[in-house]
């Protein structure tokens, strides 16, 4: 006869796997609370205590002007900095600063700064995207092991999430229009603040956006990414192909590269994890991009709770076209004089590497806007436990469509003092063109030999 000490742990095991396969739906009483004391995307509604963070207060579309190329006037370029973060006087404020922050303020002393500028949780998306999120809060769940979701629609599977790795799939599933095409640069700068820019043209369109999308039959695949690389002209005509898939336990992700000097097409398993970033110097790894992307199958996930942070928001004029690369890319970091920075509540997660699985970061740090799910700070740490890479994200709202989304990603190395900028476009012909169309065959390794011509 088994112990009760036995049937105690079959029980709890029990309990266990069930929990992993519901963990994630919550009940319509919870769910209510969407639009009423939460936001429609789960965010606290109200201000804090002090009135330091103010109410949720999205811009309208018309909060702005819109130029000929498409480019965002800023609606809060009047304002002026409340104060500014010096190394001088960062103790004072390194209560609501990460790690990483605090790290960059030690490393570039003389240089590095950050100005805070008055709250506005300005942030939204279209009605039907907020429908989508409330039926997935009740509908929505994990599959086993965490790896992938059940019953999903559009963006955004777990507005009142209750652990760590629910948090990290409403980042990567979060709303960013539903497609895109998009022509940014990235630079790594050396030391000196020297660089060559890597231009590229970005195709992302999610499942649902697709122009022979089947509701009745949606696959497997979350979205589609491709990205050719235009210049320099020793890169120029290399493609990357991406099928991101949304159950990445029946199906991994499918990646193929189409390099333009052999003229062949080939599968690319190595576009995953910490996998060399394209044309990134050895700065970036395949799930860097977007700040964190892929199957978060490597680690444990710890959710910490909620916590007030300075981080990177509003960044309509670090998005001027009047702005010429040259003036953002400085030695060390980005020109912080051209950076804005408010006081958000923050999701704080961590992510430790499980035991046997292989990683170059063996742990990060992630803070997540509450209003956006997008992150917004990850330090990532070595195997040593020392900080390594700190990520930082410069958001803003394409208002006049209703995204939030990134203007600009960095990735400090504080080991080498060399850093990574991706997503620059002052200089480009257009900004973002959101509405992007195609038709899965668009997305197939047979056309990307058409994609590479020179």
């Amino acid at each position: 006869m088994k112990s009760t000490s036995s049937l105690l742990k079959i029980g709890v095991l029990g309990l266990s796997l069930l929990s992993s396969e519901v963990m994630a739906a919550v009940s319509a009483g919870e769910a209510a609370k969407l639009g009423a004391s939460l936001t429609p995307m789960g965010a606290e509604k109200a201000g804090n205590a002090d009135g330091s963070i103010g109410p949720w207060e999205p811009l309208a579309k018309t909060a702005g002007s819109v130029d000929a190329k498409g480019f965002l006037s800023d609606p809060y370029g009047s304002e002026k900095p409340l104060f500014t973060i010096t190394a001088q006087n960062v103790q004072q404020y390194q209560n609501k600063l990460a790690p990483g922050q605090l790290a960059m303020f030690k490393r570039y002393p003389d240089t590095y700064r950050i100005p805070v500028y008055k709250t506005h949780r300005s942030a939204t998306v279209p009605d039907e995207v907020f429908a989508a999120i409330k039926e997935n809060a009740t509908k929505t769940t994990l599959v086993q092991g965490g790896n992938g979701l059940n019953d999903f629609r559009t963006a955004i599977p777990f507005p009142i999430p209750q652990d760590g790795l629910e948090v990290i799939w409403n980042h990567i599933t979060r709303y960013r229009g539903g497609s895109v095409n998009r022509q940014v640069v990235q630079v790594t700068p050396q030391q000196n603040g020297s660089y060559s820019p890597v231009s590229f043209q970005d195709q992302f369109v999610f499942r649902d956006r697709m122009k022979d999308y089947d509701p009745a039959n949606p696959g497997n695949v979350l979205f589609y990414f491709k990205q050719k690389v235009t210049a320099p002209a020793r890169l120029a005509g290399t493609v990357l192909l991406v099928h991101e898939t949304l159950d990445q336990v029946k199906e991994p992700r499918k990646a193929w590269i189409y390099n333009a000097g052999q003229r062949r097409v080939r599968q690319a398993p190595q576009v995953s994890y910490d996998g060399p970033g394209t044309a990134a110097d050895g700065l970036r790894t395949s799930d860097n991009l977007d700040m964190f992307n892929g199957a978060p199958d490597r680690y444990d996930w710890k959710l910490e709770g909620k916590k007030e942070l300075y981080i990177a928001s509003n960044a309509f004029k670090l998005d001027s076209p009047s702005l010429k690369y040259a003036e953002i890319v400085k030695a060390g970091h980005i020109n912080q004089d051209l950076t804005r920075y408010e006081l958000r509540r923050v999701w704080h997660v961590v992510a430790t590497l499980k035991p046997g699985q292989r990683h170059i970061y063996a742990k990060r740090d992630f803070y997540i806007d509450e209003d956006t799910w997008q992150a917004a700070v990850i330090d990532q740490y070595d195997g040593r436990g020392q900080l390594w890479r700190v990520s930082e994200a410069h958001a803003q709202s394409y208002y006049n469509v209703q995204v939030p989304w990134y203007t600009l990603e960095a990735i400090y190395d504080l080991q080498s003092g060399r850093y990574l900028a991706l997503g620059m476009k002052n200089e480009e012909r257009r900004a973002y063109d959101f509405g992007f169309s195609a038709s899965k065959s668009d997305f197939q390794p047979a056309a990307l030999r058409q994609e590479g011509v020179r």
